[in-house]
């Protein structure tokens, strides 16, 4: 909050003080006196003051750390700062001491106006003020002042004896209050404290290790969609994914075929022999000229009278392409007693080889169109299949659908075009419930302990789980399971907390360790004052820690 700030000068009376109090612009007034208090010495004269400033609606605070000027400010009822950044405050009045009545006044103790009474044997100079308000304040304050006032002795004179102060010294009751609400506050924390600390915080923890050995499971299982997990039955129901993927792949077709002509030409038949009169050259009669090419009548011929000396047919090279071409002259092959020959030279036959799709080149293509992308759909069909399941890897398969090549098998592949083969490919994989595979699992071991009441299955080994030699079949597939659990003593969390609840270290340690198969114990309470357990079982933790076998 802002302030005005009056310096008095020794030589300023009290109106003129009053005055600028008045004038100040702010309401908070600090009044610095000099060193020398001068006209602030009066008990009236702060009182006219804290009149005027009340007012004139101004709070007046007087800056200085003189004792007697502050014993004259609180009887004025004005606040006292030490400097100007202080806090003001308002200064208790001291009674006076009592020693048996013999006290005396010391002139060094009284305050500043009355000592300045003794320091000149004159009467004390009345400074006139012309304002009846003024007047009339300075007759009450000095009619309120003069009772129980002390003058100073007169010269020559002994002084007289100290006034005693009667009466009982009243205690502080604010102070006595805040000790008390504080003794009390303390005490009712306290309370809390033991009550927290003996009923609420106690805790223990029970650290178990006991010795556990490896037993495990190979069983021969069923796995299908529609098959329900029985240990009985060796089944277990897994569930399948289904993608299809419309997929296309060019491929190099790598069969050839010759398309050429096959050379033709005339053969002649006769006979000289009566006995081949009648005979009949059948039509496909291979005949072979002198080079090695061989060729095939196109029609029947019977040997008669009429045309002994010269029948003819038409021929046609067996193999095609040129190298057919001008075979003439005699040719073997013709039936017993028959002679052949070409009419002239053979003609026709031209060479064209051409590129065509052969079965075995789709059969190729429709195994590359099942493995594009395998492991990016067999991991779009985990994803499907979701996290809490065991992916059986080997039941991952692509069955395609009628592939479609263009062009055909055995049809003619254009000049710099690839051949392409279409087809939708199904691909689908499997993977069991966890779920599924614990009930299993589970049963197992549970009838394999089945009698052994001190062991128990601490982990039935599904995290860790393999199938092997998995094969389709009609229902599904056949697997081999394997896991291995972990077998151990039979210890009970409930059973436990009942034997260690109101006990200390040495009772619950030697309780438990007397468990078959329990190696060592050890108890940890909280917070560190506890020595036993809380007899509330909520409030002890047991764990195990477990030497699993190699």
């Amino acid at each position: 909050m802002n302030k005005d700030v009056i310096y008095i000068d020794v030589e300023d009376d009290i109106t003129a003080i009053i005055g600028k109090v008045k004038d100040a612009k702010q309401k908070v007034v600090a009044l610095v006196p000099p060193k020398r208090i001068g006209i602030l010495q009066s008990t009236v004269n702060l009182r006219l003051l804290a009149r005027a400033a009340s007012q004139a609606d101004k709070h007046l605070v007087i800056i200085s750390n003189n004792p007697a000027l502050i014993a004259l400010s609180a009887a004025a009822k004005l606040p006292v700062a030490k400097n100007l950044q202080s806090k003001p405050e308002m200064a208790e009045i001291a009674a006076l001491d009592i020693d048996d009545g013999e006290d005396v006044i010391d002139g060094a103790q009284l305050p500043v106006g009355e000592l300045a009474r003794t320091a000149d044997a004159k009467p004390p100079q009345v400074v006139a003020v012309n304002n009846p308000a003024i007047d009339n304040a300075i007759d009450e304050n000095v009619a309120e002042d003069m009772p129980g006032r002390a003058l100073p002795p007169a010269p020559g004179q002994l002084p007289g004896k100290a006034r005693t102060k009667s009466g009982i010294k009243v205690p502080n009751f604010n102070d006595f209050r805040k000790k008390l609400l504080l003794i009390i506050a303390a005490g009712v924390l306290l309370i809390a404290f033991l009550v927290w600390s003996v009923f609420f915080a106690p805790r223990a923890t029970v650290q178990i290790t006991a010795r556990t050995s490896d037993s495990s499971v190979n069983n021969n299982v069923t796995l299908g969609d529609n098959l329900k997990t029985d240990l009985t039955a060796n089944t277990v129901r897994v569930a399948t994914q289904q993608v299809k993927k419309a997929t296309s792949v060019e491929f190099d077709a790598t069969g050839s075929k010759d398309i050429g002509e096959k050379a033709t030409g005339t053969v002649v038949f006769s006979t000289e022999s009566i006995s081949a009169l009648g005979k009949t050259i059948p039509a496909g009669t291979v005949l072979a000229s002198t080079s090695g090419m061989t060729y095939v009548t196109n029609a029947s011929v019977t040997m008669t009278i009429e045309n002994y000396k010269g029948a003819t047919t038409v021929v046609t090279a067996e193999a095609r392409g040129a190298k057919a071409n001008g075979a003439s002259g005699v040719v073997t092959g013709a039936p017993s007693g028959i002679n052949a020959s070409l009419q002239g030279a053979t003609t026709g036959g031209t060479d064209k080889t051409i590129t065509i799709v052969t079965a075995e080149d789709i059969q190729k293509a429709t195994e590359q169109l099942k493995a594009q992308d395998v492991e990016a759909i067999k991991k779009e069909l985990s994803t499907t299949l979701g996290k809490d399941v065991i992916i059986v890897e080997q039941t991952f398969k692509a069955s395609d659908g009628a592939p479609v090549s263009v062009p055909g098998v055995d049809q003619e592949v254009a000049t710099n075009i690839k051949p392409k083969l279409t087809s939708e490919v199904t691909y689908s994989l499997s993977a069991v419930d966890k779920n599924e595979l614990n009930d299993y699992l589970d049963a197992h071991f549970t009838k394999q302990l089945e009698g052994i009441k001190d062991q128990r299955t601490y982990d039935n080994g599904a995290d860790k789980v393999t199938f092997t030699n998995v094969n389709a079949v009609e229902s599904g597939f056949t697997a081999s399971i394997v896991a291995t659990a972990k077998i151990g003593p039979k210890v009970e969390d409930s059973v436990i907390k009942n034997i260690s609840k109101g006990k200390r270290y040495g009772e619950i340690q030697s309780s438990i360790e007397a468990i078959q198969g329990v190696d060592t114990v050890d108890v940890k309470f909280w917070p560190f004052w506890v020595n036993a357990a809380p007899s509330d079982i909520k409030k002890i933790n047991v764990e195990f820690r477990l030497h699993e076998s190699k």
